[in-house]
């Protein structure tokens, strides 16, 4: 069985302190658009977790949010243009609220990662990916 074309949508924002909730209802719109109902819940939490990611770390004036729907799974990424802060996972400290959002998102999706954005030999942004399919993990 071949993977049918992929549906794209994609989502260019400022980054600010209400990005996350736009970014959580413009996947929400996709999904629905693609009839992925199922998938809603797990992608707005991730969606929320990167995207807030690049508002309190990122050192840039706009991010990108794109959702690419195939066949049995989606995969949506948040891009930004700042290379030199890698959204690397690390334990929290007690008490502290940072610092769960890469395990979580890794805990919700299929598979997830970081992909670094060229322009020929120089890094010039990164990408935080995360994929889901209908029947895969939920927050318990």
């Amino acid at each position: 069985m071949s993977d049918a074309p992929a549906e794209n949508y994609r989502l260019s924002a400022p980054v600010a302190p209400g990005t996350a909730r736009l970014a959580r209802e413009f996947v929400t719109a996709s999904l629905v658009a693609a009839d992925r109902h199922p998938l809603i819940e797990n992608a707005r939490i991730c969606v929320s977790d990167a995207v807030t990611n690049v508002v309190r770390h990122a050192r840039v004036p706009e991010l990108a949010v794109e959702v690419t729907v195939h066949t049995g799974r989606v995969v949506v990424a948040v891009r930004d243009d700042d290379p030199g802060r890698p959204p690397w996972p690390r334990q929290p400290h007690s008490g502290e609220g940072d610092g769960k959002g890469m395990a979580l998102l890794r805990r919700l999706s299929h598979a997830s990662g970081v992909i670094w954005v060229w322009d020929e030999l120089t890094p010039v942004g990164k990408e935080v990916w995360f994929e889901l399919r209908e029947g895969g993990p939920a927050l318990a």
